[in-house]
């Protein structure tokens, strides 16, 4: 298991920015039609750049877009946790992520943010393969062609463990198919080429060997990279990495920098590790994981010594009524072998674990107090939410029930301020009106600088204390002269003119 060194971030492959296991399935794959590769150097160009016009048609630009909103008013400790994610994502993706709370309130407007990625087309009707953080938290999917023509994407569907998405589009003529490798033949050394969107300039190719495999980061709960020194960089995230063959053997996730940028370390999920995780997202549109209920440690060299072993997987915690403890598992078992596989790693176990069969006995090998113990344990499907990345899957509990009135002509919604509003805000009880729960993008309220978390205390000089007050006090001005809103913002109070649209 690799280490993350001093000072270097492990960053996820996509551009951000701001404006404001089943059975296999089989895919409409094309027919292999490139020759093996070249063999002489003089002849490395060509086999480059036969490789590259062979996948290219199938590589696609996608844009999420998330709608700006105002986030939603929730207790003191997940707020924190909600900066804290924010923190991480801005060393991932830069400085272009909209800071998520407006103007040093809590529960502020949260800016339509905008993210660009890469994916690759593998199958002609329309199925397109990416990575899950390109299209997780979008409410817009579009998809871009080589031809330039733009779709807009009918659903997609994501495993977080893995990243792995799935994009669905609809298109009157078939589409042009990437053909599909064998990522466990690839070896150290052997030539690679990197296709995607970096930094949105537009679909690009760039060439490298793998550097290395079954590398784990810790960016992702189930891992197990192909490292390659192709250049890799932001938006670059869901664009396949192709053998001289033209096939895909991985699709590009991540990338190791001290700079932010390209620094030669390229990671790519095993395109053999998303085939069965595809398949279930298309036919389906989730995934079925077996699980068994237990805490991991890796054995570095230290540990290795103290329990005389070379390999395995330390069981630190055993949850009750899991499959492992009705198997008998103990903490401080040495798992070394599961159905039958030598368990090398953390990340073998966890990545066999999570396809073998919910409710079918499978062997289990532990090293107890020195002693070889052989047990026999049931995997049962995961239950919802059971890890950190599924959680954030998961839907939300229904927020606080609230007065709300929009007026649509003003591009702005508002709220009463209830108690729990109230002290999300850091409001005292002396501040009274409405609060500004969302502002349209571009329209009248957001133009004359209202933001979410505002608080409006008058409309026209007429005090307001409820949405129904606020929509009348606005029926009863002049909408030629434009209606004045006085409103309370970080204790100090201004006076706004906002003019309706039309």
């Amino acid at each position: 298991m690799n280490s993350v060194r001093r000072g270097t971030t492990w960053i996820l492959a996509m551009v951000a920015s701001m404006s404001l296991g089943a059975g296999a399935m089989v895919w409409s794959q094309p027919k292999p039609t490139l020759k093996a590769p070249l063999k002489t150097p003089t002849d490395l160009s060509l086999s480059f750049r036969e490789a590259a016009k062979h996948v290219l048609p199938s590589v696609v630009s996608i844009q999420a877009v998330t709608k700006g909103t105002t986030r939603t008013v929730r207790g003191n400790d997940e707020m924190l946790d909600d900066l804290n994610q924010e923190e991480i994502l801005r060393r991932f993706l830069g400085e272009g992520l909209p800071r998520g709370f407006g103007r040093g309130g809590r529960g502020g407007y949260v800016p339509q943010q905008i993210g660009t990625g890469s994916g690759v087309i593998i199958d002609s009707s329309g199925v397109i393969l990416t990575n899950s953080h390109v299209v997780a938290q979008a409410d817009e999917v579009t998809v871009e062609l080589q031809s330039g023509h733009r779709l807009k994407a009918k659903s997609w569907a994501t495993d977080p463990r893995r990243d792995v998405a799935i994009v669905k589009v609809e298109s009157s003529d078939l589409l042009p198919a990437a053909e599909i490798g064998d990522s466990d033949e690839m070896q150290i050394g052997d030539w690679v080429l990197a296709l995607g969107n970096p930094f949105n300039v537009g679909t690009s190719v760039t060439q490298g060997i793998i550097s290395a495999t079954g590398r784990t980061t810790n960016i992702n709960e189930l891992e197990s990279y192909i490292q390659t020194d192709a250049a890799v960089n932001p938006g670059n995230s869901g664009g396949p990495l192709i053998n001289l063959n033209g096939q895909v053997i991985g699709i590009n996730t991540a990338i190791s920098s001290n700079s932010g940028g390209y620094d030669g370390v390229s990671f790519a999920i095993p395109i053999n590790m998303v085939r069965g995780i595809a398949d279930q997202l298309i036919s389906t549109g989730t995934v079925k994981r077996s699980y068994l209920g237990i805490g991991l440690q890796p054995l570095d060299e230290k540990l290795q010594s103290y329990f005389n072993v070379e390999s395995g997987v330390l069981v630190t915690l055993v949850n009750p009524d899991t499959p492992a403890s009705k198997a008998g598992v103990e903490p401080r078992d040495i798992i070394v072998e599961i159905a039958g596989k030598k368990i090398t790693n953390r990340s073998m176990l966890m990545n066999l674990v999570d396809g073998l069969p919910a409710g079918k006995a499978q062997s289990l090998v532990v090293l107890r107090d020195g002693k070889r113990v052989e047990l026999s344990v049931t995997p049962e499907e995961m239950p919802e939410g059971y890890t950190s990345a599924l959680k954030r899957t998961m839907k939300s509990a229904e927020p606080e029930k609230v007065d709300e009135k929009t007026e649509a002509k003003l591009g702005i919604s508002v709220m009463s301020i209830s108690p729990e509003v109230a002290q999300q805000l850091g409001l005292k009880d002396s501040v009274k009106g409405v609060v500004v729960r969302k502002v349209e993008l571009g329209g009248a309220a957001q133009e004359a600088g209202i933001g979410g978390g505002d608080v409006i205390v008058s409309v026209n000089q007429q005090p307001v204390t409820t949405p129904e007050e606020f929509g009348e006090a606005l029926k009863k001005g002049d909408a030629k002269k434009g209606h004045l809103l006085e409103v309370s913002r970080d204790g100090a109070s201004l006076l706004v003119v906002v003019h309706p649209t039309e």
